[in-house]
């Protein structure tokens, strides 16, 4: 893959949505919480969202992110 190093696991990604007392949460949010740009966060969500770790849905200019059984399951089994 191109681009920088990853420094943040899926799995750290991931954890801040279990961690997270909001049931969803928006790119912005996710890329403070990570030191990411908003570009980085959101090609990082989409690829988790592709493996069906993560859903979201559009709310305005940011899409809303949600952790899915899968992404649970992942966290929990490390598979």
């Amino acid at each position: 893959m191109a681009g920088r190093k990853e420094t943040v696991s899926d799995d750290e990604i991931l954890r801040l949505f279990l961690e997270s007392p909001d049931p969803f949460l928006v790119t912005n949010e996710i890329a403070d919480q990570l030191g990411f740009s908003n570009t980085g966060a959101r090609k990082r969500l989409y690829s988790l969202a592709e493996e069906g770790y993560i859903e979201f849905k559009k709310a305005g200019n940011s899409p809303a992110w949600w952790l899915t059984d899968a992404g649970r399951e992942f966290l929990e089994t490390g598979e």
